[in-house]
């Protein structure tokens, strides 16, 4: 199984295999537009101009599952994103990411690289009791664990690193230079 397996919405609602971006180095991101990591769409839109010509593609997945942090309408969130950010990459509709209706592409991502935390400081440490006391109503099928978590899938689909929302970007801009330097 890979990522190529699956199908998602696009954000007027029609299915897209993921199939599609076969061969492409992608990177899969739960966003929202009213978070303290929304700023992320700015070095994310900047990776995806640098890199789109070498076959990468971000994957944006708003979800209002964490603090409702993404109450808009798929239209309304587009629009935010584009024009605070001038994002390009292409966004698919609103999903949820934790719990009963998690999205079967986040939960498969979350299984192929589990959460490990959120890394150590006092600003991690917040968050993470933030996260926990928002995410223990999805119990075992808590996947994410908050917004803007990263995954990184290699030309093959397979997922080859997860970075959580406190990583810093350049660190993420790093592993997806050295991804694509490898060959398909």
């Amino acid at each position: 199984m890979s990522v190529y397996d699956f199908s998602v919405k696009d954000r007027k609602g029609n299915e897209v295999s993921l199939g599609d971006y076969a061969g492409k180095v992608l990177l899969i991101v739960n966003t929202a537009t009213g978070c303290g990591f929304t700023p992320h769409y700015e070095p994310l839109e900047a990776m995806y101009r640098e890199f789109k010509e070498q076959g990468f593609e971000i994957l944006d997945f708003p979800c209002n599952q964490f603090a409702n942090q993404a109450p808009g309408s798929g239209d309304e969130i587009h629009e935010f994103c584009t024009l605070k950010f001038g994002t390009e990459f292409p966004q698919f509709a609103k999903i949820d990411v934790n719990g009963e209706s998690a999205d079967p592409l986040f939960a498969y991502l979350a299984t192929e690289k589990p959460f490990t935390g959120f890394g150590k400081g006092l600003k991690n440490a917040a968050l993470k009791k933030f996260a926990d006391m928002n995410n223990k109503k999805y119990g075992e099928k808590t996947y994410i664990g908050w917004n803007f978590t990263k995954f990184l899938v290699d030309r093959n689909g397979n997922v080859i690193a997860r970075f959580e929302p406190t990583v810093d970007m350049e660190e993420v801009r790093a592993a997806v230079a050295a991804e694509l330097q490898k060959q398909a």
